[in-house]
């Protein structure tokens, strides 16, 4: 009975403390003009009702989870504006969270790419391989397994040898460089198996014009002596 009343007292405290969050935020939103400065605000918001999207009541659930979203695209917004994209990326994981928890995949996988995206321009190795999880997450919820692996075991390579960041540019010329000594190295062993082809059948020509001029021999004479 002690810890049945001890668990009320603290979900009530919780609760209490919650409330007041989210009022001391939204008042500091309200008396915040500067539309910068608003952005984080809106990211604490979201954040905040982050906290409370499990809980059993469905109705209340899916009222935090909504005010999370909105709060989140707000800042995505102000962020965006900005072009502060550590902050653009807070918000990107904070929607791709909301959204897996909701089943909708495809918006998902969406924010958690372009979350993906400004980490690794940003060389920021936790934030890739915490992408890179979200992904598999995603992946593994749509039964796309072997590419949820395929993001796990990135997501270890990361994390035992590094990451740099790559341009596309780099990437494609490395990639047009790989491919034209893959196509040299094909040829260079089309050409020595053509040689040796070459050199069999020449073999086997000779041999069997060896062998009809041998008949044809042994023909004439048996031919002569009749």
């Amino acid at each position: 009975m002690k810890h049945f009343f001890i668990s009320l007292l603290f979900l009530a405290v919780s609760k209490f403390s919650f409330a007041g969050d989210l009022d001391s935020l939204r008042m500091k939103l309200k008396n915040t003009q500067n539309d910068s400065l608003r952005a984080p605000i809106y990211a604490q918001l979201a954040a905040e009702y982050l906290k409370y999207d499990t809980i059993s009541n469905r109705v209340k659930r899916m009222m935090y989870q909504n005010e999370a979203l909105i709060n989140s695209m707000q800042a995505l917004q102000v962020y965006s504006k900005y072009s502060d994209t550590t902050g653009m990326r807070t918000a990107f994981d904070y929607l791709s969270k909301l959204y897996l928890k909701q089943q909708r995949y495809s918006q998902a996988k969406w924010f958690t790419l372009q979350s993906n995206n400004l980490s690794r321009i940003k060389s920021d190795v936790p934030n890739i391989i915490q992408s890179l999880k979200q992904l598999a997450a995603i992946k593994n919820a749509l039964k796309e397994y072997k590419l949820a692996e395929q993001d796990i075991n990135e997501a270890a390579y990361i994390a035992s040898n590094g990451y740099t960041y790559m341009p596309d540019s780099v990437k494609e010329a490395q990639t047009k460089r790989l491919l034209k000594k893959k196509n040299l190295t094909a040829t260079v062993k089309m050409k020595k198996s053509t040689r040796k082809s070459t050199a069999a059948l020449t073999a086997i020509t000779a041999a069997n014009t060896k062998k009809n001029k041998a008949i044809k021999a042994d023909a004439t004479k048996k031919l002569a002596s009749l």
